[in-house]
């Protein structure tokens, strides 16, 4: 018989643990058989002592001095039985790896009941014919103890009681059937129907041990589970108490930042409300918290500027966009119309849904009434000064050309220098108007096809004499090529001759200053090379802002207004070009510009 591939109870019979392991897994089958031998091994050492208690008594009862050579050779069976079966649970005990063993732990086991019942059995069939009365109602009696005591010991695995009772009781019954006595074979009839109901009864044992396995597994899992369950909630909770924390924090944090900031700060609701304002709001507009809030944000907006702001206010409520630097004209509590310069972020969930819209304001009108007036008087100042300097240095001009006649030489050291200073101030005041141009976005240029040797030629000539004034010559390196260009003419000259007269001024005497004309694929690249001091390291990332210019001696020395590059960026910038620098292997820049090259079969137009 298999004790090991025996019919069990299937979890799927019993609806209880059903509902307990819905969802789950089913236990292994190898654990729960482990358990099984595992209980039946416990138990063994009950059915140890029982036989060696009950074979002494049998031994005792059936001492006789006729019988005693076979007593004594049945009371060894039982000691050796006994002996065998205490090392085998001894052994189980010792082992290590009970739960890959347990099928053959099963085998052994199974070997062990089928020996003790074998004991038994040869009790009854030996000793029972040979005796008396009394002493065969006892042997059927132990007998009978003997196999109804062996299904608690035996119930975890009823294949082995099965194979235990019939080895004591077989002979019996044999024994009974031939005896020659009406009454014992009756008996005899009776014994498979005891057999049947105590291996049923060992049968059910078995299923509802089994059951009890799959239990005792599901709920272990289940209660690994929910201890581990229990464990991430717990973790879960801390992070979230912390995250709680947190956000508290934050809050009071954002709070405390919106009422001590000196901006205006607004909360408003994604349908255009004003949820809540900060102090500094509350001083720029002249309302009270509680007069503004539930009211519509349209209330702080000029009625002519309120069409404009909705178109601005829609993309960020609806797709959340923020909204940066935006000058809005807004309306105070007297009435008195303000320009502020607003930044609108919509705090949004994680479904994408914008919950509320920070707004943070300032004040700019005295700003940019500064900056109007600022203008206004650079450009006045500018334009009464530069009138007279022009008459002042024209007037120089000629007593220096000696139209006026012939003057000292310590007269005309004066009126040179005089001139040179008129004509630097001069070049201030025009790079101011110019960039005052450009950053007020009226600073036009006008394209035309230009031919760039023509130009580079007419820039060499007009500087030349500024250069001799440094003693620093002015080259062309290799013949100019006969390439056009569409761009602004004045002003590709007026860069040119900042780049070419940077680069006179800052050269040592007797040095050249080279231009180069460089043809790449599609674009004219002109380079203005020196051999100055160079441009410091630190300098590099400043040397095209307005009003920069390196820390040092010479440069101080030299003078400027610090305005030329960043002008020269701009306009070429205007021209669809660029302008760059590095320096030059031996000491030196080099400045260059690049601008788009026309074809010789493109139009103008096409250009």
């Amino acid at each position: 018989m298999d004790l090991v591939n025996a019919p069990e109870h299937s979890l799927r019979d019993e609806p209880n643990l059903a509902l307990l392991a819905k969802g789950r897994e089913q236990p292994d089958p190898r654990r729960v058989l482990a358990d099984r031998v595992d209980q039946l091994y416990d138990q063994l050492w009950i059915g140890i002592l029982g036989a060696f208690l009950l074979g002494g008594i049998a031994t005792y009862e059936l001492w006789e001095p006729r019988y005693r050579g076979l007593v004594l050779f049945w009371w060894g069976l039982v000691s050796l039985v006994t002996i065998a079966s205490s090392w085998l649970l001894v052994s189980y005990r010792r082992s290590r790896d009970k739960l890959a063993e347990a099928d053959q732990w099963l085998r052994w086991l199974g070997l062990s009941a089928l020996a003790i019942g074998t004991v038994w059995g040869f009790a009854g069939a030996v000793f029972f014919p040979a005796h008396t009365d009394e002493q065969q109602v006892f042997l059927a009696f132990l007998l009978a103890g003997v196999v109804a005591g062996g299904i608690p010991v035996y119930s975890g695995s009823w294949p082995i009681y099965a194979l235990y009772a019939a080895s004591a009781l077989l002979p019996f019954a044999y024994v009974l059937a031939t005896f020659g006595n009406r009454l014992f074979a009756e008996l005899a009839a009776l014994v498979p129907v005891f057999y049947a109901v105590n291996v049923a009864i060992a049968y059910r044992l078995t299923k509802v041990f089994s059951t009890g396995y799959r239990l005792r597994y599901a709920f272990r899992e289940l209660t690994d589970d929910y201890r581990a369950l229990n464990k991430r909630l717990g973790d879960q909770l801390q992070e979230l108490q912390e995250a709680s924390r947190q956000v508290e924090e934050s809050g009071r944090k954002l709070t405390l930042f919106a009422d001590r900031a000196p901006i205006a700060v607004i909360e408003i609701e994604p349908d255009g409300r004003i949820q809540r304002i900060n102090p500094a709001a509350e001083v720029l507009f002249g309302y009270a918290p509680a007069e503004l809030v539930g009211k519509a944000v349209e209330t702080l907006v000029a009625a002519a500027a309120r069409a404009e702001f909705t178109q601005q206010w829609r993309p960020v409520v609806e797709s959340g966009t923020p909204l940066f630097a935006q000058l809005i004209r807004n309306l105070r509590r007297d009435g008195l119309e303000i320009v502020c310069e607003w930044t609108l972020t919509p705090l949004v969930n994680s479904e994408g849904r914008v919950l509320s819209v920070v707004a943070q304001g300032r004040d700019m009108s005295a700003q940019l009434e500064a900056e109007r007036m600022k203008k206004e008087f650079t450009s006045t100042l500018s334009h009464e000064l530069r009138t007279p300097l022009t008459s002042i240095i024209g007037s120089l001009q000629l007593v220096n050309s000696g139209t006026m006649g012939t003057l000292d030489e310590d007269v005309l050291e004066l009126t040179v220098i005089a001139e040179r200073n008129g004509q630097r101030l001069l070049d201030l005041i025009n790079d101011l108007l110019d960039f005052e141009k450009i950053r007020s976005g009226k600073f036009d240029v006008v394209p035309e096809v230009i031919e760039i040797d023509e130009l580079l030629r007419e820039t060499l000539l007009l500087n030349r004499a500024f250069a001799e004034r440094y003693k620093v010559q002015l080259v062309s390196s290799g013949s100019l090529p006969q390439l056009r260009i569409r761009a602004d003419r004045k002003r590709l000259l007026q860069v040119l001759t900042n780049l070419i007269s940077n680069a006179a001024k800052f050269s040592p005497q007797g040095q050249a200053v080279e231009v180069v004309v460089e043809m790449l694929r599609d674009r004219v690249r002109v380079k203005v090379k020196d051999r100055g001091p160079g441009i410091p390291d630190d300098f590099h990332a400043k040397i095209f802002t307005r009003f920069s210019q390196a820390d040092s001696a010479i440069a101080r020395q030299k003078g400027g207004t610090g305005l030329g590059l960043a002008i020269c960026k701009h306009l070429m910038e205007l021209m669809n070009g660029k302008i760059e620098f590095e320096d030059r292997p031996g000491g030196g820049s080099i400045f260059w510009i690049e601008l788009p090259r026309m074809e010789p079969c493109q139009t103008p137009e096409e250009g």
